[in-house]
């Protein structure tokens, strides 16, 4: 597995190794103890999510969960094509409202690690996507929230036509980072 440091504190773009001959591939996706060492991240997976989108041009974010059930997230794009998106939102981070983009694809096998602290959202580039994570907390309908996928002080560029994105009714009228309380306590280090 070889990692990389992003230029937001926390997040690791991760690429699992491949050994390939005729038959196809075989891949270790996921090692805590390479995973640890590397990042420092002591991650306790407890959920495994999969989405799926049938068009290209599909926003789903940008998502977060509220502590005390906040989420760190590995994510993979296991067919087509995305656009991830991580915005960092931890009120003492240096980075704090700086997010970066990565194209995740089945192609290329790249996952991207985000701390809890992270907004994330995506938008499928090809038809027929499916994206799986995992996740360190339980999902909870009560602590899940989200803030506006276009909003202009974030300025994100998806990779899409955004006049023509498909986004469900509860991303449209989510709330401007301008407007939201945020429920994430400051941290030490970053």
């Amino acid at each position: 597995m070889k990692f990389t440091e992003l230029n937001l504190a926390g997040l690791w773009l991760i690429k699992p190794t491949s050994i390939n001959d005729s038959r196809g591939f075989f891949s270790e996706l996921f090692r805590y103890d390479k995973f640890e060492k590397t990042t420092g991240v002591q991650a306790n997976f407890v959920q495994d999510n999969f989405s799926y989108s049938k068009q290209k041009g599909t926003i789903r974010g940008l998502h977060y969960q509220a502590p005390p059930l906040a989420q760190g997230k590995l994510v993979r794009c296991t067919r087509g094509e995305i656009i991830d998106i991580a915005v960092d939102v931890r009120p003492s981070s240096k980075t704090y409202g700086q997010h970066v983009a990565i194209k995740l694809s089945a192609n290329n096998g790249l996952q991207l690690w985000l701390p809890q602290g992270f907004l994330h959202g995506f938008a499928t580039l090809t038809d027929n996507c499916e994206v799986a994570y995992k996740v360190d907390n339980y999902y909870s309908s009560e602590l899940d929230g989200n803030i506006r996928w276009n909003d202009p002080e974030l300025a994100i560029d998806w990779g899409i036509r955004t006049e023509t994105a498909i986004i469900s009714n509860k991303d449209k009228n989510a709330p401007l980072l301008a407007d939201w309380q945020n429920p994430f306590l400051p941290m030490d280090n970053t």
